[in-house]
């Protein structure tokens, strides 16, 4: 039995809003309440393109170098980002994950990743995708089979509010601070106040306009119940929120600014993270799975 390229696809339904998984990648295919796109799709029998929809593990955003030291041994990732060279987004975004339970309004895929040069460790994974009347909520869950080892994880969603263009989009960033970065390999630099930013301060709603944004930020401005909540507002008001709550105290946020036309600012990527850039190396806010823990994150893409 043959698959389109994008490996195993679940359509998923719940009232007003319809969505599609694929299994390379465990990745958001397409998310749409009544209608009207709330991430950027991709078609379903080509290339993914790039890392739109994916999920992101053992760790999210980059290792510099691809060198990291953890437990007292050294360790060299293969460099994903040749360009850049460094270790990009984890070592599941192009593996064809297992489909497991399946219901109309959600999904299981798992995947079991084996050690390897530079990431000797064996963990389970587990990605539930799940429509309800809040939107659909993702949740990885990961757990170590034999050792201690170093994660993280993300997704890669490119939000849109309804296919609007992403200049004329207002948006709501609630973070007072972000990850500078050092010439055109993206090296962390050290935090800054967003006032010190070069495009507007998004803590309140503002348009996006020509502003470029690749960064990641923190300091996250929480609701009363702990949830950090980012919006982005068409200029007809239809509105995708993206939420989460504790343990995720990062979210790069990127203006999809890319040489290929078709590509370029056609969403606005909001990656929630549970550890900064660079995390294997530096060890801030990284989990440390023990033998046989689980560690668990959950995010919701919603009409605003």
């Amino acid at each position: 039995m043959s698959h389109p390229l994008t490996g195993h696809e679940v359509q998923l339904s719940h009232g007003s809003y319809t969505a599609s998984v694929v299994s390379v990648g465990a990745s958001l295919r397409s998310l749409e309440h009544e209608g009207r796109p709330l991430v950027v799709p991709f078609h379903a029998d080509r290339l993914r393109p790039a890392f739109r929809g994916a999920t992101l593990a053992p760790w999210p955003n980059r290792v510099v170098d691809g060198r990291y030291t953890f437990d007292g041994a050294e360790q060299q990732l293969a460099l994903t980002e040749p360009d850049r060279g460094h270790a990009l987004h984890g070592l599941l975004v192009w593996t064809d994950w297992q489909v497991g339970e399946t219901t109309g309004s959600s999904v299981v895929l798992t995947a079991e990743l084996a050690p390897a040069a530079g990431y000797p460790h064996r963990l389970a994974l587990s990605c539930t995708y799940a429509l309800s009347d809040a939107g659909l909520t993702q949740t990885v869950t990961a757990r170590t089979l034999f050792d201690r080892a170093p994660y993280g994880t993300s997704a890669h969603p490119y939000l849109t509010a309804g296919g609007a263009r992403l200049d004329t989009c207002t948006l709501t960033l609630p973070a007072d601070r972000y990850v500078e970065t050092e010439g055109e390999r993206l090296l962390p630099a050290g935090e800054q106040d967003v006032t010190a930013a070069p495009w507007p301060d998004f803590r309140e709603p503002t348009l996006i306009g020509e502003a470029q944004v690749d960064h990641a930020f923190t300091g996250l401005r929480r609701e009363a119940d702990g949830t950090a909540r980012v919006r982005l507002e068409a200029p007809d008001g239809f509105a995708v929120e993206m939420t989460w709550g504790a343990g995720l105290g990062w979210v790069q946020v990127h203006t999809a600014d890319r040489p290929e036309p078709e590509l370029d600012r056609a969403g606005l990527a909001v990656e929630p993270m549970t550890c900064p850039p660079d995390a294997f190396s530096t060890g801030e806010d990284l989990v440390v799975l023990e033998p046989g823990q689980e560690h668990s994150a959950s995010w919701t893409i919603a009409r605003g």
